[in-house]
């Protein structure tokens, strides 16, 4: 999956959405809705773990964390983060190789 590819389709469904509801999204509004989001996510962990009522759902466990997703892409977006550049420069420079001692 291309992260800048799935980041643009993310924003056009973004766009849809705040045209339906008339929603000013700004990195701040971003922000919060990755916080409901990462809320929701945690409610699904705590069910799935007996650590809370309702039902036990995989499928809304994974529902939630595309939603984190989708809202770290809008936020990164919305504040001008390059994530694949950050990802690159912060996780996956630990597989490059390095020089021998």
């Amino acid at each position: 999956m291309d992260l800048n590819a799935l980041q643009a389709d993310v924003l056009k469904i973004s766009d849809i959405y705040a045209a339906e509801h008339d929603i000013d999204r700004d990195r701040d509004w971003a922000l919060l809705k990755l916080q409901e989001e990462l809320g929701e996510l945690t409610a699904e962990h705590l069910r799935l773990t007996g650590r809370a009522r309702g039902t036990p759902d995989a499928q809304a466990l994974g529902d939630e964390a595309a939603d984190v997703l989708g809202m770290l892409l809008i936020y990164c977006a919305r504040s001008g983060v390059d994530l694949e550049r950050a990802m690159q420069r912060k996780w996956l420079k630990w597989l490059e190789p390095r020089p021998a001692p």
